[in-house]
């Protein structure tokens, strides 16, 4: 049996909608766009993703724990963090099309991808997602979608402290909604508005080896790209020179993967110093400090962050997964090769014949059987006439 694996992003999203994977969002009134739902086998591939990602990351080691933090923070801690004053982008709008870009992603600058029109001058937009709290939006407080879910855990980092047997080093990982008002979107479920991300923040002392650490956590991030199928090979490490770094960044490293559309990036890992723990203990008034009782000393400490984008992450799954076999010549079906974790079917009971009541019966007592050892309650009886329903 021949096997084809030429994995074009039309194949994608064809296959996504077909199956039930991914949808258009809104798209019975036309759409919204770079808006998606997921179907009943995405949302289940989905929540395999992320429920690997917990285990491996956080449920199986012993130097970490969870968060789950809330959408809408206090305005405060944006401010704080620097993202009302510095979560800007530029902008270029087009004169006569009035489709905006940013300019650092174009391959000309100088005229309009779309319509070859002139563009206007360069301006600065915020990437936050504005909303009031209040009845009366003139008087309301404005706050804030948030636009990555690491802010939580640094907000919260003294009650995790508190209220544990945490000691340094250790992280909190957090897997949630992040939203961001993009301009450059595109490439399906690649960069959307609303998206999710799985987030480390791992705290270290300061005078710990933190390229060591860095590099240690680089190597066990390739873990879970074994453990869900993503071969090493599609990877490249983009180590993001001085310049091009967040200013309280010392490293970052872009791991990019080779997407259909081409290489961008997949996740990443950067080591933050402690600016983020410092400017909340500053803004906020509250100490955000660590005794360390082997040492008798008081510091704020370090964080290195590996990050992952949930959304780009099952598109990567998908494209490696996508296969294409020749079953005779002139005919071929689509097969999609995942890692038995993963997949949203594990195990499919059919009937040898339908119209036989019996061998339904036998095929649905074998069915409830297999998934009542899957579950932890029992499988309630279906209602008349549902019986089709039970089967894949």
């Amino acid at each position: 049996m021949d096997t084809k694996n030429e994995v074009t992003m039309e194949k994608i999203v064809s296959l996504c909608k077909r199956r039930g994977f991914i949808f258009p969002g809104s798209e019975i009134y036309g759409g919204l766009a770079n808006s998606y739902d997921y179907g009943p086998l995405g949302v289940e591939l989905k929540n395999n993703l992320k429920k690997a990602w917990w285990k491996y990351f956080v449920q199986d080691r012993e130097d970490m724990t969870g968060l789950d933090g809330a959408i809408i923070l206090s305005p405060k801690i944006w401010e704080a963090s620097g993202h009302v004053k510095n979560f800007k982008d530029p902008l270029v709008e087009c004169k006569v099309c009035h489709h905006r870009f940013r300019p650092d992603k174009l391959s000309d600058a100088s005229k309009c991808p779309d319509c070859g029109g002139e563009f206007t001058a360069v301006k600065m937009f915020s990437g936050l997602f504005k909303t009031i709290i209040g009845p009366i939006e003139e008087t309301g407080l404005t706050a804030y979608l948030r636009p990555e879910t690491a802010q939580a855990i640094f907000a919260d980092f003294k009650n995790v402290l508190d209220s544990g047997t945490n000691k340094i080093p250790f992280g909190i990982g957090q897997i949630g909604k992040a939203f961001r008002n993009e301009i450059t979107t595109g490439n399906f479920i690649f960069r959307t508005y609303e998206f999710e991300q799985m987030e480390i923040e791992y705290f270290i002392a300061p005078d710990a080896d933190w390229n060591k650490i860095f590099e240690t956590w680089l190597e066990y991030v390739y873990g879970y790209a074994d453990l869900i199928g993503l071969p090493r090979g599609q990877f490249f490490n983009h180590e993001i020179p001085d310049a091009e770094r967040a200013f309280y960044s010392k490293r970052t490293i872009d791991i990019e993967y080779r997407f259909p559309f081409g290489r961008d990036e997949l996740w990443a890992i950067a080591y933050r110093t402690n600016y983020d723990l410092s400017r909340h203990q500053e803004a906020s008034g509250q100490s955000l400090e660590y005794f360390d009782e082997e040492k008798k000393a008081k510091f704020i400490p370090h964080v290195i962050e590996p990050t992952f984008g949930v959304d780009r992450t099952i598109l990567a799954v998908l494209s490696q997964a996508y296969t294409e076999e020749e079953v005779k010549p002139g005919e071929s079906r689509t097969v999609l090769k995942l890692k038995p974790a993963l997949a949203p079917y594990k195990i499919a009971v059919f009937p040898l014949l339908k119209n036989k009541p019996e061998l339904v019966a036998k095929a649905l007592e074998i069915y409830r059987s297999l998934k009542l050892q899957a579950t932890s309650y029992k499988l309630p009886a279906s209602p008349a006439g549902g019986q089709a329903r039970n089967f894949i």
